[in-house]
């Protein structure tokens, strides 16, 4: 698999609407609030679904509102950003969307038998994780 971002889970420059060449670029564009169709374009994707979203980034109510304003708030582009990061990390680690997508909704003991994706609601949570994530790549955890 070519090396995936978590730019990339959300649209990449196009869906950010400017450039993110570098990692002060993405820093910035999280402070003004991502564009909402970065949210449709993890949907659409398949990367997350519209729950998903609800109980990790937004509420849906809060999405339908964000909707008619056009972009995120800083907190939602951060929560989306946590998510989308360690997805990439997931897909890279496990080779393909699908084997990814199914080891972070599948209860695992090495995260007291809990979905990885439902611990991305926090940082500590996604740094569990992403911690995992790269014990696995390295053949150290399962």
């Amino acid at each position: 698999m070519v090396a995936l971002t978590a730019l990339d889970v959300v649209g990449g420059q196009a869906a950010l609407g400017g450039p993110a060449a570098s990692s002060r670029d993405l820093i910035a564009a999280v402070r003004r609030g991502f564009p909402v169709r970065t949210i449709e374009h993890v949907i659409e994707s398949g990367r997350m679904t519209l729950t998903e979203i609800d109980e990790l980034v937004l509420p849906r109510k809060t999405l339908s509102h964000r909707r008619k304003i056009g972009t995120l708030t800083t907190e939602q582009s951060d929560r989306l950003m946590r998510a989308a990061r360690v997805i990439a990390e997931a897909e890279v680690t496990f080779g393909s969307q699908d084997k990814a997508a199914a080891w972070l909704r599948r209860a695992t003991l090495a995260l007291d038998g809990e979905k990885p994706l439902a611990l991305l609601d926090t940082g500590e949570g996604a740094a569990q994780v992403e911690a995992l994530l790269g014990r696995i790549a390295h053949g150290i955890a399962a």
